[in-house]
């Protein structure tokens, strides 16, 4: 009896196990410019692994040089900081941005300035990708003008392009860096970001975004520490023993394989505390979550016979884009309209009054 108790409290340890993964979901290392996309001076900003084209859902009203500019990615100078209403004055806003910091330790990371309002009240900024990161985006081939042509699948399992490379059999390598999507999550048990801190006593959260569209914000900690340090959040509801979890069964096709994207990060900041320039940075975002379906090896595809999942992720991928697409879109007449001139043009001396 107690050796059969012994064999099946390994079973249950070894089910736990088998559940439980690690991923990196963002690097911003891997986020560097090194492409000039669209850029007379040559000089590199875009980052090539990232780059979105959204002429194809900026309709037909554009000229072929204006939809040639319609490009972007996630390189770390395009992520946008938007401060709360209360303080998004003019100069608050224009005084917040992101940068590309050079590191001894880890070479490139992401830099963050927020300038807060001096005045004594609570006050948060969010730091989001320049768009909402594609979970079904196809793998393609980036030219170094930033051409995006598509790529060859490597069969149903391959990653779409902002998730880990893939390994020979078309798996998720999880030990590899993804750009910010991480598919088949389950619970998730806890979340680390490695940042960089100035002893500021601003608070740090995680915002995670879930396959039904859901934000989840999590609390890190604060960055009143100097030097680089792992925060780190831990699930309080996660249930550790698999004996106390409500086991159910569902049918493993066509489910849709679950999964969380990076959404951003949230800076807190007390109106007790000081005000003013807020200065940051951060090197990567990694989670531990439990696997939503064990990969096995099955004897009928479904997949390739039905093809329900691949025709769910095309109907996503193309709200997607229409949705990336259009505030892009928005944003680049915006930049069409911005006067370029930074003086006036002299006015030249009349010489008839000689």
């Amino acid at each position: 009896m107690k050796r059969m108790f012994i064999l099946f409290a390994i079973v249950l340890l070894t089910v736990g196990a088998l559940f439980a993964d690690e991923a990196i979901l963002i690097d911003f290392s891997k986020l560097t410019a090194d492409i000039s996309v669209n850029n007379d001076e040559g000089v590199l900003n875009q980052n090539r692994a990232t780059v979105m084209d959204y002429a194809s859902v900026a309709g037909g009203s554009y000229t072929a040089d204006q939809r040639a500019v319609m490009k972007t990615s996630l390189a770390i100078t395009n992520w946008e900081v938007a401060l709360a209403s209360s303080s998004r004055s003019v100069e608050n806003q224009v005084r917040s941005y992101t940068l590309e910091a050079p590191s001894k330790q880890w070479a490139t990371v992401m830099g963050v300035r927020i300038h807060f309002p001096v005045e004594s009240y609570n006050s948060w900024a969010t730091i989001k990708p320049p768009f909402d990161i594609p979970a079904f985006e196809p793998q393609a081939e980036v030219g170094d003008d930033g051409t995006v042509q598509p790529g060859e699948a490597n069969g149903v399992t391959a990653p779409s392009r902002f998730e880990a490379p893939a390994d020979d059999e078309g798996k998720v390598d999880s030990t590899q860096a993804a750009y910010g999507v991480v598919k088949n999550v389950g619970t998730i048990k806890s979340v680390a970001v490695n940042a960089y801190g100035l002893n500021f006593p601003h608070g740090l959260s995680v915002i995670l975004i879930d396959h039904q569209g859901v934000e989840h914000t999590m609390f890190m900690g604060y960055l009143n520490y100097d030097g680089w340090n792992e925060l780190r959040w831990d699930n309080p509801g996660y249930i550790t023993e698999v004996r106390n979890r409500e086991l159910r069964l569902y049918p493993l096709y066509p489910l849709s394989t679950p999964f969380v994207k990076f959404g951003g990060f949230l800076v807190h900041r007390n109106g007790a505390d000081e005000g003013g320039d807020f200065i940051g940075y951060f090197k990567d975002v990694k989670i531990i979550y439990d696997k939503a379906v064990l990969d096995t090896d099955r004897d009928i595809d479904d997949e390739a016979l039905w093809n329900i999942i691949r025709d769910r992720e095309t109907d996503k991928k193309n709200w997607e884009m229409r949705q990336f697409g259009h505030d892009q879109v928005l944003r680049y007449l915006e930049s069409q309209k911005k006067a370029p001139q930074n003086s006036f043009t002299p006015t030249p001396a009349d010489n008839n009054n000689e």
